[in-house]
């Protein structure tokens, strides 16, 4: 992933990443390999959606990306093991320069649709 969100998330300080909380065991006989993950912080009205449909799209991940009422962020994603790890990680370290996130809690789920791209959706 060679792009302005590596240089990015290599200056990012250390205490601004979240702890991601996995709610299960990803499912080891899947070339795809789905997941929902609630992203709390301060993680709405910085960019948090844009920036992380734009890592999505550079990744390959297909899903959405939505505001919850309660201030949290909502992710469905799917996508091979590797560039979903890289995606889960890039949300733990807020692609948007302004967020902070708290926590990301990641929940693996087959019975997510598989989208045919990544997009916001209010």
């Amino acid at each position: 992933m060679g792009s302005i969100f590596n240089d990015f998330l290599a200056q990012r300080d250390n205490n601004s990443k979240g702890e991601i909380i996995y709610t299960n065991d990803s499912p080891k006989d899947t070339a795809t390999q789905k997941i929902r993950a609630e992203i709390s912080g301060r993680v709405q009205g910085v960019g948090f959606r844009f920036s992380t449909k734009q890592a999505a799209d550079e990744l390959g991940v297909k899903g959405i990306v939505r505001n919850e009422a309660d201030g949290t962020v909502y992710v469905e994603a799917t996508s091979d093991k590797k560039h979903l790890d890289q995606f889960i990680e890039l949300l733990r370290k807020g692609p948007s320069p302004a967020a902070v996130v708290e926590k990301v809690v990641v929940t693996y789920d087959e019975k997510i649709e598989e989208k045919s791209n990544f997009s916001q959706v209010n």
